[in-house]
């Protein structure tokens, strides 16, 4: 079982916005990609696809079955791996994922990544409802783990997910194999590293509640609280930690109702205080996105990611599918085939510069901003 250190993640934060919430009919869904410092995230697109009967999909460390068709999707995902930490496909629908740690042991045996689970909902599914069946089902049928950093040194979690689409978004929560999914209707939500389903439950894991009883971690007479049942009896510090950025995230979320427009939820992902913009350690930002979902199924949804760390210096930039939309070439990192070292056992042996064009003209422009500040202190 995969343990915590003082550079384990403690961030990593997904907002969502539902009429009335929102200032205009559309949902408004972020999220900020927390990860380990040096990590470099790319931004890929993948057009939809028809595939043979019988066919078989390579994720990040299992193969899976393939399905005749699958969707366009945008996906922001640390450049090393298969899935991806957020995205979006050409129906409107959105997701993104989070670290957590419950109850149920974190196992380092090489499964589905939460990043797979990710993609995989997006490229078959038209409706966050849709992503979510996909999700649980490849879950209790393939399980999650393996490592899900870039490291000799395994470190593995489960996930929990925020999914959304032009009229609703759901919170779906997992350890191991079971899950619990609560919808969202109306009114603006978050997640953090942390359980925060309690009784408001819309769907579960048939066994979910057996399980429990048990473990005798819940007695049967009481009401079943998924958050209350599952979390960790002691937190870790860092876990403690989280709850203190969602209250924020929540806070700031309530501060805006009935305002709630890309802008708002750009400027709670650059929010520095409250730590949902996180540069400790060595875990940072890595990366952002935010998404307009129209209601109005004839208004294309937009989709703005950064590609590059920091929130509060980075742009935002735009995506729309449509007609001739093609890779950009500028937010793609080098792919190193057989060599690449999540491909050969033992994994993760040597490092390889995976910093795409942007990435690097990124850093150059930081490095001249910090240089100038220096200069003006010394003058």
């Amino acid at each position: 079982m995969a343990s915590w250190s003082s550079d384990t993640p403690g961030s990593c934060d997904c907002f969502v916005s539902v009429p009335p919430a929102s200032a205009i009919p559309a949902v408004i869904f972020a999220k900020n990609s927390d990860r380990p410092r040096a990590e470099v995230q790319e931004v890929v697109f993948v057009p939809a696809g028809t595939h043979a009967p019988g066919s078989r999909l390579q994720c990040t460390y299992i193969e899976v079955e393939q399905v005749p068709k699958t969707h366009a999707v945008i996906l922001s995902r640390p450049s090393w791996l298969w899935g991806a930490e957020m995205g979006a496909n050409e129906h409107g629908v959105c997701i993104g994922n989070e670290a957590v740690w419950t109850k149920e042991p974190v196992g380092e045996g090489e499964a589905l990544l939460g990043m797979d689970l990710l993609r995989l909902g997006l490229e078959r599914s038209s409706s966050a409802l849709g992503a979510l069946r996909v999700i649980t089902d490849l879950l209790e049928r393939y399980g999650q783990g393996g490592s899900c950093r870039e490291d000799p040194a395994p470190f593995c979690y489960h996930n929990t997910f925020l999914l959304a689409d032009r009229t609703e978004a759901w919170v779906l929560e997992t350890a191991g194999r079971l899950w619990a999914a609560q919808r969202i209707q109306e009114g603006a939500r978050n997640i953090s590293n942390q359980l925060s389903i309690s009784t408001d439950i819309s769907a579960e894991h048939e066994e979910l509640r057996t399980h429990a009883l048990a473990q005798g971690w819940w007695g049967g007479q009481s009401t079943f609280d998924f958050a209350q049942v599952f979390s960790l009896a002691q937190q870790p510090v860092r876990m403690e930690a989280a709850k203190a950025r969602f209250q924020a995230g929540q806070q700031l979320l309530r501060q805006q109702q009935g305002s709630i427009t890309a802008e708002v939820m750009m400027g709670i992902l650059r929010n520095k205080e409250s730590g949902i913009c996180m540069d400790s350690g060595g875990f940072r930002t890595t990366a952002s996105m935010v998404s307009v979902l129209p209601r109005d199924p004839t208004q294309p949804c937009v989709h703005f990611l950064t590609a590059t760390p920091d929130p509060s210096r980075s742009v935002f930039k735009p995506f729309i599918f449509g007609a001739g939309v093609a890779q950009a070439p500028q937010v793609l990192s080098p792919t190193f085939g057989a060599q690449d070292p999540v491909r050969t056992q033992p994994r993760f042996q040597t490092q390889v510069d995976r910093r795409h064009p942007l990435y690097l003209q990124h850093q150059e422009a930081l490095g001249l901003m910090e240089s100038e500040q220096v200069t003006l202190r010394e003058s």
